[in-house]
């Protein structure tokens, strides 16, 4: 499938100051069913640009704006081609051992619900691979039409696709598998979307893609942009002003 992407953000630093450094997790990385045929990133200011990667492998850039600003808008726009893999990962940026992504955050804390649960979720499961399904359709029946359920089990005020994502990885490593959260987008009728799911590792197979949002493994209709331990580490756009920091005003805000 080949998927035109234009999305645009409208960032507002909460300090001002003489400068703004800002991480942007916005580049699809290739891999064996995913090519970026063409991207760019655009803002609407003087800038300066640098490609690299962050601790997680994903492809990064870092946007350097050496005067202060009130807001800055940044597009990406590109064209993806994409296969159904099957939710299988094959020829990603590997930088991390899977042991790393049993790790909980404050995003995906341990608890004995979320334990309870995915427990509930897998009974009766024979391997790894089912167990993760089994827990992808459980959280996709009781939450993704509920987001109050959801919410209360998670302890948000409301949960959307991010909390399903965060639910998962919760559940998975509960059940000592490794989990990671995903940033990307995904194609719908007209326009492809911000979107979020969540891999999982599973022994002699890799990474495998579960989407609790719809209770599949992705498909060719999503766009793999980053990956980490939870959705601040996935954010799209990380970093503050720098410099002579001058907080903002209640009149500001």
């Amino acid at each position: 499938m080949r998927i035109a992407i234009e999305h645009q953000i409208i960032h507002r630093p909460m300090l001002r100051g003489k400068a703004v450094v800002q991480m942007l997790r916005l580049t699809p990385d290739n891999s064996d069913d995913q090519t970026v045929a063409h991207w760019r990133i655009d803002v609407d200011c003087d800038a300066r640009m640098r490609s690299g990667r962050d601790g997680f492998g994903n492809a990064v850039t870092m946007l350097y704006i050496e005067e202060p600003v009130e807001t800055v808008t940044i597009t990406a726009t590109g064209d993806v081609l994409t296969s159904d893999a099957h939710g299988i990962v094959r020829g990603s940026n590997e930088t991390l051992p899977p042991a790393l992504y049993l790790r909980g955050t404050a995003a995906t804390p341990a608890s004995e619900a979320v334990t309870t649960f995915a427990a509930e979720a897998v009974r009766g499961c024979d391997g790894p691979l089912a167990m993760l399904h089994g827990l992808n359709a459980a959280i996709h029946r009781r939450f993704a039409n509920d987001g109050k359920a959801a919410a209360e089990l998670l302890s948000v005020v409301e949960a959307g696709p991010c909390d399903l994502a965060h639910l998962f990885c919760t559940g998975a490593r509960s059940l000592v598998l490794p989990a990671r959260f995903v940033s990307g987008f995904v194609a719908g009728e007209h326009d492809a979307r911000p979107h979020c799911w969540a891999e999982a590792y599973v022994a002699e197979i890799g990474w495998v893609g579960f989407d609790p949002a719809i209770g599949l493994s992705p498909t060719d209709t999503h766009v793999r942009v980053a990956v980490a331990l939870d959705a601040a580490g996935a954010a799209p756009v990380a970093g503050e002003a720098w410099g002579d920091l001058v907080p903002l005003t209640e009149a500001d805000q």
